[in-house]
């Protein structure tokens, strides 16, 4: 498989909700230490200007693990919105934070305290920028 890995992209409304929400984790969070080191290398963009193929907070995308046939559908929400159901996937998870800020099309490489895989950004199926949800 060939790793086509795009710059990560955030908006601009996504980035301070994180921030804040590190803030109030502790910082020996291996989680919080991760998400952190990915938002400092992101491009940021206005909410507006969001390219309608990136995944954002509360996009719905399939995408396909470690070059598994099966493809799955989840919803990338923050943790306090997780219903402990499974359609929805924390960003503070290892494949959440891989997947925010990629494009559909993407595989990306991840590793996290000491775990690593590959996931395949197969489809975005609802962005909400792309519906013209800026501040949802």
């Amino acid at each position: 498989m060939t790793i086509r890995q795009s710059e990560r992209i955030i908006s601009t409304l996504d980035y301070e909700r994180l921030e804040l929400m590190l803030q109030r984790l502790p910082e020996q969070q291996s989680q919080s230490q991760a998400l952190n080191a990915e938002l400092e290398k992101a491009t940021l963009v206005e909410p507006a200007e969001m390219p309608p193929d990136v995944v954002t907070m509360n996009s719905s995308i399939r995408f396909r693990l470690n070059a598994n046939d099966q493809v799955r559908k989840l919803q990338l929400v923050y943790p306090k919105d997780l219903q402990n159901n499974s359609e929805q996937l924390s960003v503070l998870a290892p494949v959440g934070m891989a997947l925010l800020g990629r494009r559909q099309g993407d595989f990306v490489r991840w590793t996290h305290t000491g775990v690593s895989g590959e996931i395949e950004v197969v489809e975005l199926v609802s962005q909400p920028e792309r519906e013209g949800l800026f501040y949802r």
